[in-house]
């Protein structure tokens, strides 16, 4: 693991655990998640190579405090077959405006390359305006995925309830990368929800990337539960 990984995932962990000591005579909300995915894309890139995924989680809120872990099947040709998200920061509202601020370890196992494990530090706002929501984010690394160091993303986003049950929404993005090329993701797509917790996503994924298999569109199709 990267030395800067390291401190990072000792700082999160050392954080998310004095943040829920002091929230400790608070009200604690936990959430689980489970889904299966045609294919697990993060940011115009296929993590299985292009093939299904099975995902899930568990979330803890106390106060304006959250923390959770998430993990997913992945397939990068080699022995890497599992990632394993940490996350913990703070959410709250200001003028109409919701901020979030926070941190991201993900990790990946067994037997990954060290240089796969990074940190990200994360920043977003977004405002409700009826049946409209929309944001922006950004994430920053100090020591990235793979070859890169420095690596930042912003994104802007929107979603649309025009009915109950549905919802539309989109992003784009822009990774920004010290080593690798920099490029342009967004998607597209609807979330139904089938019942109480139950929710189908029909989402299209795309890049500017030419010759890359793995960044090219596609259309991927997620069910997931929360409970």
């Amino acid at each position: 693991m990267k030395l800067t990984t390291a401190c990072a995932a000792a700082a999160l962990a050392l954080g998310l655990s004095a943040a829920a000591s002091a929230a400790s005579a608070q009200d604690v909300d936990v959430s689980l998640n489970a889904a299966v995915t045609s294919d697990y894309v993060f940011r115009g890139f296929s993590q299985s190579s292009e093939n299904a995924a099975i995902q899930g989680g568990v979330d803890v809120t106390i106060g304006s405090f959250y923390a959770g872990a998430w993990a997913s099947t992945v397939d990068f040709g080699d022995n890497t077959n599992a990632e394993i998200d940490v996350y913990g920061g703070f959410r709250g509202e200001a003028a109409g405006w919701a901020w979030d601020g926070g941190i991201v370890f993900y990790g990946y196992a067994p037997g990954a390359n060290s240089d796969y494990d990074y940190v990200e530090l994360k920043g977003a706002v977004s405002r409700a305006i009826g049946p409209v929501t929309a944001g922006a984010a950004v994430y920053f690394s100090p020591d990235f995925f793979g070859v890169d160091d420095e690596a930042t993303y912003y994104e802007v986003n929107a979603a649309f309830t025009p009915i109950e049950k549905l919802s539309v929404s989109g992003a784009v993005g822009q990774q920004l990368l010290n080593v690798s090329d920099d490029y342009v993701t967004w998607n597209l797509g609807a979330t139904y929800a089938l019942d109480d917790g139950l929710g189908l996503d029909v989402r299209y994924h795309d890049t500017d990337i030419d010759g890359v298999p793995g960044a090219a569109d596609r259309f991927v199709v997620t069910l997931k539960a929360t409970f």
